[in-house]
């Protein structure tokens, strides 16, 4: 069961965040807390030490810190923000914490760039009342960015310490 929570949660977390931000433009607090709390419930079960519990709360709170600033100064949603801290606990103060960040940059900086391109194609007019490509085309929203923050987690996951444990786990098995 533990593992299945851990093949799971954070997957569908993530994809649920991705397709939330694309249809309405949010992220619900809910992700975020629930990202959290299934980490602090799972981790201790598989034996991580307690040392590195903590590293993955400091990971979070750092992450915290600097996208609540970005978020102050309307560089980001607060959806977001709170997504890539709860996510951060995920990735523990590690390479992975830093591949998933690099990851979320360039796959947004490529999610942005291509909704230029297409706000200003002549199919944006086309598609703008669908409901899955409407903040797509409108000239006036933001950018979607939990479509990359989903994206790069999904990418970045297999390589954490509790999906290490889980294949291990389901290896000995």
């Amino acid at each position: 069961m533990l593992v299945a929570a851990i093949l799971v949660v954070f997957p569908f977390c993530m994809a649920f965040a991705a397709v939330s931000d694309m249809l309405s433009m949010t992220i619900a607090n809910r992700v975020s807390l629930l990202l959290v709390g299934a980490f602090a419930v799972i981790a201790p079960l598989t034996g991580m030490d307690w040392s590195l519990y903590g590293l993955h709360f400091a990971a979070g709170l750092a992450v915290l810190a600097v996208t609540f600033t970005l978020f102050a100064v309307g560089g980001m949603g607060g959806g977001d923000a709170k997504l890539l801290a709860a996510t951060a606990v995920w990735m523990g103060l590690g390479i992975e914490l830093v591949e998933y960040l690099v990851f979320s940059a360039f796959i947004g900086g490529a999610l942005t760039l291509l909704l230029l391109k297409f706000r200003n194609s002549p199919v944006s007019a086309l598609t703008g009342t669908n409901v899955f490509l409407r903040h797509f085309a409108d000239q006036k929203a933001g950018i979607p960015y939990g479509i990359a923050l989903g994206l790069a987690g999904l990418l970045v996951y297999p390589d954490t310490a509790l999906m290490r444990w889980a294949f291990a786990t389901l290896a000995a098995g």
